[in-house]
C-alpha cells in the first residue's frame, strides 16, 4: 500500500488537521480528536448503572490492598521471613474464602470466588517453588540472611547498635570472600549451573539495594552510626557489586559491553502444571504442542497458496522475502502506524462488530522504540500507547536495514489492530471502567488470547486486502504457533535458547536478529512461563467459544465482544460461564476441551 505524500510529514499533517477537515481520508471516518464534540466521550449512564455486580467485588478488593500493603512491607526479596508470612497470610485468606456462604452467590459472585480460590492456591504454590529455588542459591548467598535481618529489624523499628552493625557490614564482606574462593580456581569447591548463578547475581541486585534503603536510614540522621558504618557499608557494597560481576562473568558468560546472553530460568514439568492449573487449561504440555503444530499446519498450507498468488509457486520464503523488502521510508513510520490504526477502526464500525467508545478511539498515543529496547522488542509493543519500532540515524548500517524489513508494511498492519483497538488499549479502556477488580486475576490467555482472536477474526472477514496482507498476518499467525512450541520444549528442559532461535529462522521465517530479539524477550525478560502460549491457546479458546455462542445462532456478535470486554480480565473458561449465566458450583473443575478430545 502506497503512503500519500502529504502523510510523509506526520507532525506537520497533525497540526493541520486539527483546524482542517472533519474526516480525511487516511482517518477511515473518525474526526480528528480536536474535533469531536466532547459529550461523545461520556457514557451510557444507564447502561453502566444496569451492570451486574459481583457480591464478592469488595472482598476482592480488600484482598489486593492487603496484600500490596505486604508488598510494600516486606521488601527483602524472598527472604525467609517475606515466605513465611505470605505463606500464613495466604492460607488464611483461604480458609476464610472456604468458610463463605457459596450457596447465596450469583453467577458473578461465584465467578469472584472461584478466581480468588484459585489465585490463592497458585501463590502458595509460587511460596513453594521460592522456597526451593532458595536452597538451590543457598550455597552462592550465604550472606542473604543477614542482610534481610538488618533491613526486617528496620521495619520493625528495632535498630542494630552502631558497633554491631559495622561488625556486621565487615563480616557481609568476609562472607562474600569466602564464597569466591569456592568458586574460584583450576579445581573449585563449588560449580554451579548457569541458571542457578544468574539467578543468585539477580538476587545480589535487589539485596544490594535492600542494605542501601537500610543504611540510608541511619546514615547522616545518626552520628554515631555514620562513624561506625560508613566505611564497612562501602567495602560491604563494592564486596557485592564485584561478585555479582564474577558470577554473571565467569559463570554466566556475559562479556562485558555485549548483549545479555540468553539463559533463561526453565520452570519444569511440575512447574507448567501448576501454572497451567492457574490458567484453567486442561492439557498437558505435550498436549499443547500437539495442538500448535495442528495450527502450524494450517498456516503451512495458506503459505504456500498466498505464495502461489504472489507468483512464488510454494516458495513460501521467497514469499515472505519480497514482504520484507516493502518498508517505508524514513520519517513516514508514525504516518503509516496512524493510517493502519484507523483502518481498522473503520472496519469494525462498519460490520458493528464491537462497541467502540469515542474516549477509547481518541485517547491513544504513539512514541518511538529507543535502539536499545528494539534488541529486545524488535517489533511493537502496545497498549493506550504504541511503542513504534523502526530504525534510528544512530544505529548501525546493518541494524537499520534489520530495523526495516522487520517492520515492512505488511508486518506492522497485523501488529497495530493487535496493539490499539480492537486490541490490547481497547483492552485496557474496557478493564479500567468495567470489573476493575479483576485485573487482580489478569491472564495472558484473556489478554494476548484477545488480540489475536482479532487477528484469527479478521482474516476471516477479508481484512487482509491483498497477498501481502496476507503474507503480513501469516508471519505472525506462523510465530504463535511456534511460540508455544519453542517455549514449552524449552520449559521441560528439552531444547536450548539456541535451538530455539534456530526453529524461528527456520520454520517460521525470522531474521536471526529478530528470533534471537524474541527467545530473549521470551526467557530473559519477566514475562510468565506461560506466556507465549497465551497468544495462540487463549486466541483458539475464543474461537471456540465464538463458535459455541455466535456461528450457533444463540448470541448476537456484538453482544458476545461487549461481554468479554465487559467481564474483566480472567481464564477463558470462566469467560464462556460468564457468558452463558452458569451458576459454577463450589466444586468446579475446569474440564473444557477447547481444542478437541485428542491432544
Amino acid at each position: 500500500m502506497k503512503i500519500p505524500a502529504r502523510l510523509l510529514f506526520f507532525p506537520v499533517t497533525l497540526a493541520s488537521i486539527a483546524v482542517g477537515a472533519a474526516a480525511q481520508e487516511w482517518r477511515h471516518g473518525q474526526p480528528a480528536q480536536a474535533e469531536r464534540p466532547v459529550d461523545a466521550y461520556v457514557a451510557d449512564l444507564a447502561h453502566v448503572a444496569q451492570a451486574p455486580g459481583s457480591e464478592l467485588r469488595g472482598l476482592v478488593e480488600r484482598y489486593a490492598q492487603d496484600l500490596a500493603g505486604f508488598e510494600r512491607f516486606y521488601t527483602v526479596p524472598d527472604s525467609a521471613l517475606k515466605l513465611a508470612r505470605y505463606r500464613a497470610f495466604h492460607e488464611a485468606w483461604l480458609a476464610r474464602l472456604e468458610a463463605l456462604d457459596f450457596e447465596r452467590l450469583g453467577v458473578e459472585g461465584r465467578i469472584d470466588w472461584q478466581l480468588l480460590r484459585t489465585h490463592l492456591r497458585y501463590e502458595l504454590g509460587l511460596l513453594a517453588r521460592a522456597e526451593r529455588r532458595n536452597a538451590q542459591m543457598a550455597e552462592l548467598l550465604p550472606f542473604a540472611d543477614a542482610i534481610a535481618r538488618l533491613q526486617e529489624n528496620r521495619r520493625q523499628f528495632v535498630a542494630e547498635p552502631p558497633a554491631a552493625a559495622a561488625a556486621a557490614l565487615a563480616q557481609l564482606a568476609k562472607d562474600i570472600a569466602a564464597v569466591r574462593e569456592t568458586l574460584e580456581g583450576e579445581e573449585p569447591a563449588l560449580t554451579p549451573d548457569r541458571i542457578v548463578a544468574l539467578r543468585a547475581a539477580n538476587r545480589i541486585e535487589g539485596l544490594a539495594k535492600v542494605l542501601k534503603q537500610w543504611f540510608d536510614h541511619y546514615h547522616g540522621y545518626d552520628p554515631e552510626f555514620s562513624w561506625w558504618a560508613r566505611e564497612p557499608y562501602q567495602a560491604a557494597g563494592v564486596a557485592l557489586e564485584d561478585y555479582r560481576k564474577f558470577l554473571r562473568e565467569t559463570i554466566v558468560g556475559v562479556k562485558p559491553g555485549g548483549d545479555e546472553p540468553i539463559v533463561g530460568d526453565p520452570i519444569g514439568a511440575d512447574g507448567l502444571t501448576l501454572d497451567l492449573e492457574r490458567e484453567m487449561i486442561p492439557y498437558t504440555p505435550e498436549g499443547l504442542i500437539a495442538i500448535a503444530e495442528r495450527e502450524f499446519a494450517w498456516c503451512e498450507a495458506e503459505w504456500k497458496q498466498t505464495a502461489r498468488e504472489m507468483g512464488f509457486g510454494d516458495d513460501w520464503k521467497a514469499a515472505l522475502e519480497k514482504v520484507k523488502q516493502d518498508y517505508v521510508p524514513p520519517g513516514a513510520q508514525p504516518a503509516l502506524i496512524a493510517e493502519q490504526a484507523y483502518e481498522a477502526i473503520g472496519f469494525l464500525q462498519q460490520r458493528d462488530l464491537i462497541t467502540l467508545p469515542a474516549h477509547a478511539i481518541d485517547t491513544w498515543r504513539m512514541d518511538m522504540m529507543s535502539p536499545a529496547r528494539q534488541k529486545v522488542a524488535p517489533f511493537f509493543l502496545g497498549g493506550e500507547c504504541i511503542l513504534v519500532s523502526f530504525p534510528t540515524d544512530t544505529m548501525a548500517h546493518a541494524d537499520k536495514l534489520d530495523s526495516l524489513r522487520a517492520n515492512n508494511r505488511h508486518f506492522c498492519r497485523a501488529v497495530t489492530h493487535h496493539e490499539l483497538i480492537p486490541g490490547h488499549h481497547l483492552q485496557g479502556w474496557y478493564m479500567d471502567r468495567f470489573n476493575p477488580h479483576r485485573q487482580l486475576f489478569s491472564t495472558p490467555f484473556w489478554v494476548e488470547g484477545w488480540a489475536l482472536w482479532w487477528e484469527f477474526h479478521l482474516w476471516n472477514l477479508g481484512f487482509a486486502q491483498s497477498p501481502e496482507n496476507k503474507a503480513g498476518m501469516l508471519f505472525w499467525r506462523t510465530h504463535r504457533c511456534a511460540r508455544i512450541i519453542f517455549s514449552l520444549n524449552f520449559h521441560l528442559g528439552k531444547w536450548t535458547p539456541e535451538e530455539c532461535i534456530d526453529f524461528l529462522v527456520e520454520r517460521v521465517g525470522h531474521d536471526r536478529h529478530t528470533a534471537t530479539g524474541e527467545v530473549r524477550r521470551s526467557f530473559n525478560g519477566d514475562y510468565s512461563p506461560l506466556y507465549q502460549v497465551a497468544y495462540m491457546m487463549g486466541a483458539i479458546q475464543l474461537r471456540a467459544l465464538y463458535a459455541e455462542l455466535v456461528a450457533s445462532g444463540r448470541m448476537p456478535e456484538k453482544a458476545f465482544h461487549d461481554r468479554i470486554m465487559e467481564g474483566g480480565p480472567m481464564p477463558i473458561e470462566l469467560v464462556r460461564a460468564r457468558l452463558t449465566d452458569t451458576k459454577l458450583p463450589r466444586d468446579f473443575r475446569f474440564a473444557w476441551k477447547f481444542a478437541g478430545e485428542k491432544p
